[in-house]
């Protein structure tokens, strides 16, 4: 992974660069200037869209949601094959080549899984065993996200808890220490390439930062760090609303969602030439740092230098990529603000292309951007640094633009983390205590008002995946189960036929279903999976048995010549051509003697066997040759959804049984806990009741009801001969036995 990533980064900086360089060639025509700087990305998205979606759509997007669903143990089909890392490399490859704000971070932890994935079905394949349990396949994800982010970052420590926090719900301690191994040896060998390239000198923070570390903040600046913190919260929420806005809104319009999934090339064009023609230097560009990538923004916002003092532009330092900042007309402040502005929607917007993408590293920019325009108010407020004690600190307009990255991208994801990986990406942990609280007020902020970014992209691709129990909602904690359940469950009886088992099969789609004892107890004595009864079924009916008794018919009948053709198909194959069958004058002048008999044996045996079909399935059904689940998860009707809740996300459960003193009375699955939790439980085929309708008068005595099946199950089972202790008697009897035969043996 750490040679993929040092491969993925010198290709997209080669692609950057020859942008700049066809740029840069053409000077003295501005028309042709345009004209490659918008061509450029635009053939570089439009070819990233067209070969991810000839070769694996699943490759589109983040990767981060569905990594979290698959984690969860939902079994989503393609997403972990090597046409998806085919499409994902090259496709994100060209998408970041081209310039447009997205990010490689998600995509990565998906490219990491990928691998992970498929070096698993090696090792399977290799030596099987252990390499084939599936718990070790999902443990090895769980170390792949890890490993995507730390050699995505160059930070370890950061990328394990990153994954945990956005994959995971329940994480398992014993894949703690894996995740660090694979996280912190892919972070070396990604920086050990950097440095054998000569890109670098030595093994170094991927943005290094040189802050002073005697006092690099004031303890008066950390009401500023304070509202930096809240507003990157406000920040975060908004932008994955506006994300969330715009896919609905072209969804809404059904006459752009039908041009659009003909044309799928035609939104992503647009998009680019959009952002391009508004990135463009000499045009609107000037005024955000249009010419400037993503790294190049980013060592520029994290220097520890203040640009312009008293927002005086002639007192703006030159060095490095600052001078994109600076604009003869425009101030320090205006260009940052545009450049807020500006990339906060273009982000939103580009993120909703159909290409392998992320929303991290945008997001990241732009708080970094905000938090360096908040520094820069506060050096323009306090010229001469801040008076403490005697002493004078002057403002670091960078370790603001640190806190802000941090904050506005942990608010977007919802993670905390965030903190860790700033402080491994500039190499200096000097504002950890500023860091810790503007990151923990963002999250505050962002988690009251929308879900995070992962959470949202589940919610719009409707994945199959349990959303959080939001704090403070405690109403939630009142519902329970007989609630929310659904009562009107699918089962299947010891008693039930063939064709009960055919019926039930063809009028539902449901993985598994519930065996009970009778219709009349409604006993549950396990569940039963659709393959195994799909199985039962075709052995009842299977070509075997058929052929038999095709022998048996055609030992009776003296028809054993044309038993072959009969046991392979059973309707008349004539090589006329005749289309109308109900003709018998045509049909009769294209057949031989020899077909008009078989025609005749064949019609007579079809009919046969359709009794016989019939007979099969109306007799009982064996379950004997079917694997049976005798114990399958169940609850009471009595569980809270906060315990519903746990259980299904601690032991990745999609449905669960409820019983009451044994009797199966509903199910419950993903879809109405989902429904429950959002507030809306009002679904097809539930049940609902009010949450209060649970605090009935049940006080301390036993229901009626419930007394009486108890006793019907106890008079059902007393017939029953178990083997019993022998009594006071007989034991006396043995003992003295046994007495005896030693005096004896003695004697």
């Amino acid at each position: 992974m750490a040679l993929v990533s040092w491969v993925m980064d010198y290709a997209i900086a080669f692609c950057q660069e020859a942008q700049k360089w066809m740029y840069g060639g053409l000077d003295s025509n501005m028309l042709l200037q345009y004209i490659a700087w918008v061509t450029y990305p635009v053939v570089l998205i439009t070819f990233s869209a067209g070969f991810t979606q000839i070769l694996a759509p699943q490759a589109v997007g983040s990767g981060i949601p569905e990594m979290k669903t698959i984690l969860r143990g939902v079994v989503l089909k393609e997403y972990l094959t090597f046409k998806t890392f085919v499409a994902k490399v090259i496709g994100l490859t060209c998408a970041l080549g081209s310039g447009m704000p997205l990010g490689k971070e998600g995509p990565f932890v998906h490219v990491a899984s990928l691998c992970a994935a498929l070096l698993s079905k090696f090792m399977a394949a290799l030596f099987g065993g252990t390499f084939m349990n599936e718990l070790r396949n999902t443990e090895m994800l769980s170390a792949a996200c890890a490993v995507g982010v730390g050699c995505c970052f160059a930070a370890p420590i950061g990328g394990v808890l990153f994954s945990i926090e956005v994959t995971s719900t329940f994480f398992a301690v014993r894949n703690y220490w894996r995740g660090f191994f694979a996280a912190t040896f892919s972070a070396f060998i990604f920086r050990v390439l950097a440095v054998w390239n000569q890109e670098e000198e030595t093994i170094t923070a991927l943005f290094k930062t040189r802050f002073r570390l005697d006092c690099p903040f004031d303890l008066q600046e950390l009401p500023a760090f304070a509202i930096l913190g809240i507003a990157c919260g406000f920040g975060g929420a908004l932008f994955v609303y506006l994300n969330r806005l715009i896919v609905e809104c072209m969804r809404k319009q059904k006459t752009i969602n039908k041009f659009l999934l003909r044309k799928r090339l035609v939104y992503p064009a647009l998009v680019t030439l959009l952002v391009s023609t508004l990135t463009f230097p000499p045009g609107f560009g000037q005024f955000m740092a249009g010419q400037l990538t993503q790294h190049e923004s980013l060592v520029a916002l994290f220097d520890n230098r203040t640009w312009c003092r008293q927002g005086v532009a002639e007192e703006f330092d030159y060095i490095s990529h600052h001078h994109a900042w600076k604009h003869p007309q425009v101030n320090v402040f205006i260009t940052l603000i545009l450049f807020i502005i500006m990339k906060f929607w273009m982000s939103a917007v580009a993120t909703t292309m159909p290409v392998p993408c992320g929303a991290f590293m945008p997001v990241f920019l732009i708080g970094a951007a905000f938090g360096r325009l908040v520094g820069e108010i506060m050096a323009a407020m306090f010229p001469d640094g801040i008076h403490a004690a005697g002493s004078v600190y002057p403002i670091v307009p960078g370790g603001y633009a640190v806190v802000g990255a941090a904050a506005l991208s942990g608010a977007v994801t919802h993670t905390v983390s965030t903190a860790v990986i700033v402080f491994e990406l500039t190499g200096q942990i000097s504002h950890i205590l500023p860091v810790m609280i503007a990151v923990i007020l963002a999250n505050a902020v962002a988690q009251a008002l929308q879900p995070s970014l992962y959470d949202s992209i589940i919610r719009i691709k409707k994945l199959p995946y349990l959303p959080e129990l939001g704090m403070g909602h405690h109403e939630k904690y009142n519902i329970r189960v007989e609630d929310i359940m659904v009562r009107d469950v699918r089962f299947i009886t010891l008693n039930s036929s063939y064709r009960d088992l055919q019926e039930m099969l063809l009028t539902g789609q449901l993985k598994t279903l519930a065996l009970v004892e009778s219709r009349d107890t409604m006993i549950l004595l396990g569940s039963i999976e659709r393959l195994q009864l799909q199985s039962l079924l075709a052995l009842q009916l299977s070509h075997q048995r058929r052929l038999e008794y095709l022998r048996l018919l055609a030992q009776d009948n003296g028809t054993q010549d044309h038993l072959p053709s009969l046991a392979t198909d059973s309707t008349p194959s004539s090589p006329c051509t005749h289309t109308h069958v109900n003709d018998s004058t045509e049909v009769e002048d294209c057949m031989t003697p020899s077909e008009s008999v078989r025609l005749s044996v064949s019609s007579t045996v079809s009919s046969q066997i359709a009794e016989w079909e019939e007979q099969q399935l109306d007799e009982q059904v064996e379950f004997k040759n079917c694997k049976i689940d005798p114990a399958p998860f169940q609850l009471v009707e009595q569980t809270s959804l906060h315990k519903t809740h746990t259980i299904f996300s601690l032991l990745g459960l999609d449905h669960a049984y409820v019983t009451s003193m044994g009797r199966l009375v509903g199910v419950v699955s993903l879809k109405e806990l989902r429904k429950a939790i959002e507030g809306s439980v009002t679904v097809t085929g539930v049940k609902v009741r009010p949450p209060l309708a649970s605090f009935r008068d049940s006080g301390n005595s036993t229901n009626v009801s419930e007394v009486t099946e108890l006793h019907k199950l106890c008079i059902r089972h007393r017939g029953l001969s178990l083997p019993r202790e022998p009594n006071l008697p007989d034991r006396i009897k043995v003992v003295l036995f046994l007495f005896f035969y030693w005096c004896q043996q003695i004697l």
